[in-house]
């Protein structure tokens, strides 16, 4: 969705050069002798076409931007929480109690879910690049964010905040699994008894 904001607003900026270098390719093939209608360039070309496709890029990227944020609608709720240097999260296992993974994040496939990014020390960055923007985990405050990934696959995650020297180790992974088929947990898994 986010990726798709992005070629939108390439394309409204490729226009909108498009017609500027037009524009000058005009000015310039005219030379002093100007002929045509100025008012009909400046406010209509100039002014009212810019406008156009700014406020079109500006409404897609209101209607993305809702769509991308954390809302109580039912959808699937996970914890991230971030420490020198790893990764802990939490997530509803198959029968819906809660399971503690370390370095590793279980979604579904086609499903959005909301991410709680929290941080014990210092400021760390959960970042999938893959699934969407970066989000700071910051000490004593929760942050949310909404994320869906559509397509089973092992997504590659990363902190993108300098946080000591253990930063380069602090990667993790995103297994994405297909709706209903709970993948076998193995070694990275703590029951909640059991966490840290």
């Amino acid at each position: 969705m986010v990726a798709g904001l992005w070629w939108a607003m390439l394309i409204g900026s490729a226009i909108i050069t498009g017609l500027v270098l037009l524009l000058l390719t005009l000015a310039w093939r005219s030379g002093p002798n100007r002929t045509g209608n100025e008012r009909l360039w400046i406010w209509g070309l100039g002014v009212g076409f810019t406008m156009s496709v700014l406020v079109v890029l500006v409404a897609y990227g209101v209607w993305v931007g809702e769509r991308i944020l954390a809302r109580a609608d039912g959808a699937l709720r996970v914890a991230a929480h971030a420490q020198q240097w790893g990764w802990e999260f939490t997530q509803p296992g198959p029968d819906g109690t809660a399971i503690v993974t370390q370095g590793v994040l279980y979604v579904p496939a086609g499903r959005p879910f909301d991410i709680e990014i929290t941080s014990s020390d210092v400021i760390h960055s959960f970042w999938v690049p893959r699934l969407g923007g970066k989000m700071d985990a910051v000490p004593g405050r929760v942050n949310l964010a909404r994320l869906q990934a559509d397509v089973p696959e092992v997504l590659e995650g990363l902190c993108a905040e300098f946080c000591g020297v253990g930063h380069s180790a602090m990667r993790f992974s995103v297994v994405v699994y297909p709706e209903g088929d709970f993948p076998d947990l193995q070694a990275d898994v703590f029951g909640p008894e059991d966490s840290p």
